[in-house]
């Protein structure tokens, strides 16, 4: 079974707690405090692998997770860190965050995206020691790793995609010209998923999918819908197949009006895709006098007189088409531009800056870098809480309470932290 689309959960390894502890050795007076950070935890990488051919592993696997830090301990030892978590997914594939915030392509082999950071580790006591405090009892927690809903969407990567009403003969054409065996019989809606075969012609080749028939309405979801238009998208070169002879009463020109009008209604750049007509099943009758009228109501476009029954006109079609790619080629190489690095990694929000909203005796700060402080520290802890009241005036928090005119016996709240303001 062919699956291209898939939703799951992501979450990066949380980070390793810090440690608290003291060095107490005989012969090492004062030796001082010796908690080791914590291990930063595992990322969540996405890898394109050009062997993988369909998202099917995501039918049964819906949780992805990486490796937690490992938590520090005494005599400075760190904890080690998570091992990241490669997930690996056919080329062409789309990520996308539901909430919003990115979408990625994999259209190369070895392309990798970090969709997922693991959280930083904590801080062990001994990062805490000033003349003022020589023996901080506290240490810091680790980071949650990024957790998220991914969504997944496989777009097929092929050189020229046949499209066409149900029964135009797409997939007898694909069987003529490679060695893909699409099922073949004599009624709407055969092809269900895309089909891919590869064809030769002399010493060039190229890969031909026969997309699963296209109706009116397509563009909304009718029929097989948007199931069908996403694989439209990666294609270089598209051949409307039309059902020359008119066998299932359907007049031929108005089905190719139809295909190109929902085209160019999905994606108005579908519209200026390369397109050529095959006329198929002249070797029927009446074929001949429907032929003639689709040149003249389609004089821009190449068309094609084939049968896939027979193979008449099929090879010069296959020698165009491939005569058409090599173009394309040689044009993109001119244009491309240097590539893009192979690891992308998703914009993470900046930790500066923080704001403050306040009325009727309730202040609440928002900032990644203060509420990351809040979820490290023990505020149970007496040292912990003397660390984070100095670290409220270095970051300009204190001031900025003032100047909103708190008083006293306010409340503050960061995240899940609330306090009386003294």
């Amino acid at each position: 079974m062919f699956y291209d689309y898939a939703k799951i959960n992501v979450k990066a390894g949380d980070g390793g707690n810090g440690c608290v502890a003291f060095r107490r050795e005989k012969y090492v007076p004062a030796g001082g405090p010796s908690g080791g950070d914590g291990g930063r935890g595992g990322d969540v990488i996405f890898a394109a692998d050009r062997n993988l051919h369909t998202l099917i592993d995501f039918r049964y696997r819906k949780h992805y997770k990486g490796e937690r830090g490992v938590h520090g301990r005494g005599k400075n030892q760190h904890g080690r860190h998570g091992e990241n978590l490669v997930v690996r997914v056919p080329v062409g594939t789309v990520l996308r965050d539901l909430d919003g915030n990115f979408s990625v392509d994999l259209k190369r082999h070895g392309q990798q995206v970090v969709v997922a950071r693991g959280g930083k580790g904590g801080r062990g006591n001994a990062r805490f020691t000033t003349p003022q405090l020589q023996a901080p009892r506290f240490a810091e927690r680790g980071d949650p790793g990024d957790e998220l809903m991914l969504e997944l969407e496989l777009k097929l990567l092929a050189d020229v995609g046949l499209i066409g009403f149900p029964n135009a003969g797409k997939s007898s054409l694909l069987s003529r010209i490679s060695a893909a065996r699409p099922k073949v019989a004599n009624y709407p809606f055969t092809t269900l998923n895309p089909e891919l075969g590869v064809v030769k012609i002399g010493d060039r080749s190229f890969v031909v999918a026969d997309l699963p028939g296209l109706i009116a309405g397509a563009h909304t979801g009718s029929g097989l819908g948007h199931r069908f238009l996403r694989h439209v998208e990666r294609t270089r070169v598209l051949v409307l197949v039309v059902d020359t002879a008119g066998t299932e009463g359907r007049d031929p020109i108005e089905d190719a009006k139809i295909i190109l009008q929902e085209l160019e209604l999905y994606n108005p750049e579908l519209g200026e895709r390369l397109l050529v007509i095959a006329a198929n099943k002249m070797d029927l009758p009446d074929a001949a006098g429907k032929f003639s009228l689709l040149q003249k109501e389609f004089p821009a476009f190449k068309i094609y007189p084939i049968s896939a029954v027979t193979g008449s006109g099929v090879q010069e079609l296959l020698y165009d088409l491939a005569d058409t790619l090599e173009r394309q080629k040689g044009e993109e190489e001119e244009e491309t531009e240097p590539e893009e690095e192979v690891l992308i990694t998703v914009d993470e929000r900046s930790d500066q800056g923080f704001t403050i909203s306040g009325e009727n005796g309730l202040f609440l700060i928002r900032g990644k870098g203060i509420e990351r402080l809040v979820n490290r520290l023990d505020m149970e802890n007496d040292d912990a809480l003397r660390y984070f009241q100095h670290m409220m005036v270095l970051i300009g928090i204190e001031d900025a309470l003032r100047q909103k005119g708190i008083n006293e016996g306010d409340t503050v709240r960061i995240g899940e932290f609330e306090f009386e303001w003294q």
